[in-house]
C-alpha cells in the first residue's frame, strides 16, 4: 500500500477504518501546525489517548511521513522525543491547464516545489493533455529522484466555470472540456488521489503564504487568460454549488462605450488585444512594455483601473474581505500599477478609519501562484480531517 492510500483511502469501510484515517490526518496535521511535537502533546491537543497516539506515530514513522527531530525536556521524565513532517515522505503533483499552455509543479510535503515544467498547447484534446502532464510528471520525478509510490495525488486547476453554463463559450474557455468528468479522466490515468479546482481557488489559496499569512477573510484576484475571484471565508474556500462561485469575469461595468464585462477590460487577453499593434505579447513582453511606460499599455491600465476600482466596490460590499488581493499571470509591474492606480470606491463597507491593511494589493506568489496551489489541495487533504477544509 503507498502513501497516497494510506492518506487518502476513500473505499467504503466500517466506522472504525475511517475513524483511524481521521486520527492519522488529525496527528499528522498536528504536527505540521506546530512544526514539532511530542506524543503527550499530540494527545493532549486532540483527546486521544498517548497510547493511540504512539501507535499512529509508528505506523507514519515506518511509512516515512514522519522523523524525530530531537527530544524536549517538559520537568521531570525523560525529554519528549519530539517528532516532525518528513519533507520527502510524500509529494503533491500541481497541474494547472490554461488556455495557451501547461504548468505542472512537484512539491513535497514540507510544501517546498521541487520541480516546475512548462508546455505551450498547441492541441487542447483532453487525451492530449492527459499524455502530456505523464510526460511531465515523470520528468519531474526522475529530475528529483522521488520514487513514483512517494505520489500522494494530484491537482488539476483550470479556468471555470465548470459544466456547461450560461457562460460557456468566453475566451479564456477550455473548449470540449466542459462535459468531461475531469476527476475520473486524471485518476485513471494518474492511478492517484485527485481533486479539481478553478485556477483562482487554488491561487486563494497558494497565497495563504504570501500576503494573505495570517489572514482568514480575503479576496483573490487571479489573472489567468482571463479573470477569475476566489473567496476565502473563515479560512475555508466559498466554492459554490457546482466549484463556480466567483466567476466575477462576466460582471458588468461602465465604460465610454457602455456596459462590457470586467473581463473585456480587465486581463491579460484584454490587454493584449488592446496592444495588438505590438503583435504577440506574453508575460515578459508586457513587463518589458510597462518598464518602458508604453502609451498604449498606458491607456490601457487606465481604463483597466476604473473598471476595477467598480469591481472593487461589489466585492468589499458583497462580502467584506480584509484585503483585496491580486496576482497570476501578470506582470509584477502591471499588478503593482493596478494596485495602486485603481480609485478605491468611497461607498464601502472596506472605507473605514480602523482598517489595517491595504483594500487593494499585490500578491507575492508570482505566475504560477495557481500551479502550486494545485498541489497545495493535495497536501490539504493530507493534513486536515475534513477534505473540503483547506
Amino acid at each position: 500500500m503507498t502513501s497516497s492510500d494510506l492518506l487518502f483511502d476513500s473505499r467504503p469501510g466500517a466506522n472504525p477504518d475511517r475513524s483511524r484515517l481521521r486520527n492519522r490526518k488529525a496527528v499528522l496535521g498536528q504536527i505540521n501546525s506546530a512544526g514539532q511535537m511530542g506524543r503527550a502533546a499530540i494527545a493532549r491537543s486532540l483527546g486521544l489517548s498517548t497510547q493511540a497516539v504512539s501507535n499512529i506515530i509508528a505506523d507514519l514513522e515506518a511509512e516515512g511521513l514522519l522523523i524525530e527531530r530531537g527530544a524536549q525536556s517538559a520537568g521531570r521524565g525523560l525529554p519528549a522525543v519530539q517528532y516532525a513532517v518528513n519533507p520527502e515522505g510524500g509529494f503533491a503533483l500541481g497541474v494547472e491547464i490554461r488556455p495557451d499552455v501547461l504548468l505542472t509543479s512537484l512539491v513535497d510535503l514540507g510544501g517546498r516545489p521541487r520541480a516546475t515544467r512548462r508546455k505551450v498547447l498547441t492541441d487542447l484534446a483532453p487525451d492530449k493533455i492527459v499524455n502530456q502532464v505523464l510526460q511531465l510528471r515523470d520528468q519531474m520525478l526522475r529530475e528529483c529522484g522521488v520514487k513514483p509510490d512517494r505520489l500522494l495525488g494530484a491537482g488539476i486547476v483550470m479556468p471555470g466555470p465548470f459544466g456547461a453554463t450560461g457562460l460557456s463559450g468566453q475566451a479564456s474557455d477550455l473548449p470540449g472540456w466542459q462535459t468531461i468528468d475531469v476527476p475520473a479522466l486524471f485518476g485513471e490515468a494518474l492511478e492517484r488521489a485527485v481533486v479539481v479546482s478553478n485556477d483562482a481557488n487554488a491561487a486563494a489559496m497558494a497565497e495563504r503564504f504570501g500576503a494573505a499569512q495570517g489572514l482568514t477573510d480575503y479576496a483573490f484576484l487571479y489573472f489567468g487568460a482571463g479573470l477569475g475571484l476566489g473567496l476565502v471565508h473563515h479560512g475555508q474556500l466559498v466554492e459554490g454549488t457546482f466549484g463556480n462561485a466567483g466567476e466575477i469575469g462576466n460582471l458588468p461595468v461602465m465604460t465610454k462605450h457602455g456596459l462590457k464585462p470586467l473581463e473585456q477590460m480587465v486581463s491579460r487577453v484584454s490587454a493584449q488585444s488592446a496592444l495588438a499593434a505590438h503583435g504577440p505579447l506574453d508575460i515578459d513582453a508586457l513587463d518589458r512594455l510597462c518598464d518602458v511606460a508604453d502609451p498604449d499599455l498606458m491607456r490601457w491600465l487606465g481604463t483597466a483601473c476604473d473598471a476595477l476600482g467598480q469591481a472593487l466596490g461589489v466585492i468589499e460590499n458583497l462580502f467584506d474581505p480584509q484585503t483585496v488581493i491580486l496576482g497570476g499571470a501578470m506582470p509584477a509591474l502591471i499588478l503593482d500599477h493596478l494596485a495602486q492606480g485603481t480609485p478605491l470606491p468611497e461607498l464601502s463597507v472596506s472605507n473605514r478609519p480602523d482598517a489595517t491593511l491595504p483594500r487593494l494589493q499585490r500578491g507575492t506568489s508570482g505566475r504560477m501562484t495557481a500551479t502550486f496551489g494545485a498541489a497545495a489541495l493535495i497536501l490539504n487533504r493530507a493534513f486536515t480531517t475534513q477534505t473540503t477544509a483547506l
